[in-house]
């Protein structure tokens, strides 16, 4: 009887083992999606800002200095984004993989004489923005 008693609590304690890592699996693929989702969300952000920055700027154009105005406010708002971005990623909200195509980006974009020249005004005009200040010192590492 004993010896029964002792399979029957192996196959309990084998049981419970297999419960635990089967709701592990399970808990891990729910984090996984919501990080995905989470992470869509700005990259559809993203998405959205570029559809009102002029074509050119995207491009690597020069645009004229009236242009440029009204595109400030959009370009202003990328800055933004990127800038919290960077913030998320310091606290582990977002993926490496993730965050290293964002990262090539942000420093892609930054590159572009309008995004430049927006980027430069604002760390001229205000003391905020310190995470994407600090990745640009880093070099974008």
């Amino acid at each position: 009887m004993n010896e029964i008693a002792a399979w029957a609590s192996a196959i309990g304690l084998l049981g419970t083992a297999v419960a635990l890592w089967l709701n592990w699996i399970e808990v891990r693929q729910t984090q996984q999606i919501a990080q995905s989702e989470f992470e869509d969300d700005y990259s559809r952000e993203y998405r959205e800002l570029a559809q009102g920055i002029p074509i050119e700027a995207l491009l690597g154009e020069n645009i004229p200095d009236e242009e440029y105005r009204k595109a400030f406010d959009k370009l202003f708002r990328y800055i933004d984004l990127c800038n919290e971005q960077v913030f998320l990623h310091s606290k582990g909200r977002i993926g490496n993989a993730t965050w290293i195509n964002w990262r090539s980006g942000i420093k892609s974009n930054l590159e572009l004489p309008a995004f430049k020249k927006a980027w430069e005004e604002i760390k001229k005009r205000c003391e905020s923005f310190q995470e994407l200040r600090d990745l640009e010192q880093s070099g974008y590492q």
